[in-house]
């Protein structure tokens, strides 16, 4: 009885710790605020996006095909062998950034924010506070009303694959801004897989495809402020719950941001941050598969040891 009392006590000790640590230090002492100095509150909306309204017009699929020229200028689409207009340098100097292909867009962004932003892309994307005055949004407005865009986006889905890869969903959602060094992703591509010269030890291929990204770098950072970060380590920095508020609604929580909204739905979100676990925190899955074992073993050890105290301490009671 004593013992359960000692341990009582430290249990007791080690949670109010705890709080003190991590929950309290966190929402007390890192408190989000915007402009004005006032706390923002949000609560996941599990990549719903209320703010926007339901879509009543229903899209129709061959309607938008005949319309989807009004995308192509920008965009390309690989899986329908529509090449973009502009390499990736040439789009950035153009726009800021590279449009994406829109191969993939139909499996990772929401139907409804899809429409929205077709409609009205600066304000759906919560980007008003960057574009103000003469300065001008990259994408236009495409669409006059839901109808037209929801035939767009109708089209989007009807070619979208039932299912993509996490990367996949990485590349279409995030890997326009953000590199991924561990997955050996370049905001313009894949890192080639070549060999230095055998005489010069010289590698021109590694040298140009560098010279490349270091040109795009430099239209996004001036584009956005400042170079997006590598998403390496990301999954390790911060919680899932920052990452879901993060990518649902930037604003929330970094207030100012020059990140978009992306407009990913749930599956779309899960499947980038499983690209994230896959390329950051690759040893997860063993984690996870040894956890019981250690637990078990504690489990058993507690057992003895209480066992062996039970017999050693049974002729001093």
């Amino acid at each position: 009885m004593k013992e359960l009392k000692i341990l009582a006590v430290v249990v007791f000790f080690t949670l109010i710790t705890y709080y003190g640590v991590e929950p309290y230090a966190h929402h007390q002492m890192h408190k989000k605020v915007d402009a004005k100095g006032n706390e923002i509150v949000y609560e996941f909306k599990d990549f719903k996006y209320p703010d926007l309204k339901a879509v009543a017009a229903k899209g129709d699929a061959t309607a938008g095909k005949a319309m989807i020229s009004a995308c192509t200028g920008c965009h390309g689409i690989a899986s329908q062998k529509m090449k973009a207009p502009m390499d990736a340098s040439a789009s950035a100097g153009a726009y800021g950034v590279n449009p994406p292909d829109l191969s993939n867009a139909g499996a990772v962004f929401d139907e409804k924010f899809l429409i929205h932003f077709i409609m009205d892309p600066v304000h759906t994307a919560m980007v008003a506070h960057k574009f103000k005055g003469n300065k001008q949004y990259p994408m236009p407005v495409v669409a006059p009303d839901a109808q037209t865009a929801a035939n767009i986006v109708a089209y989007l889905k009807s070619i979208a694959p039932k299912e993509i890869t996490p990367k996949e969903a990485f590349v279409t959602a995030c890997g326009r801004c953000h590199a991924d060094r561990y997955g050996k992703w370049t905001q313009i591509g894949d890192v080639p897989k070549t060999k230095p010269n055998i005489v010069t030890h010289q590698d021109p291929q590694m040298l140009a495809f560098q010279g490349k990204v270091a040109e795009y770098q430099d239209h996004l950072a001036k584009y956005m402020g400042k170079l997006p970060p590598d998403l390496s380590i990301m999954i390790r920095a911060r919680s899932e719950e920052f990452m879901q508020n993060f990518i649902e609604n930037p604003q929330s929580q970094l207030p100012g941001t020059a990140m978009p909204r992306v407009g990913v739905s749930k599956e779309g979100f899960e499947k980038v941050i499983a690209y994230l676990e896959e390329t950051g925190d690759p040893s997860k899955p063993k984690r996870a598969a040894v956890g019981p074992w250690v637990l078990g073993f504690f489990f058993i050890f507690t057992l003895l040891a209480y066992l062996w105290k039970q017999s050693q301490w049974k002729d001093l009671h």
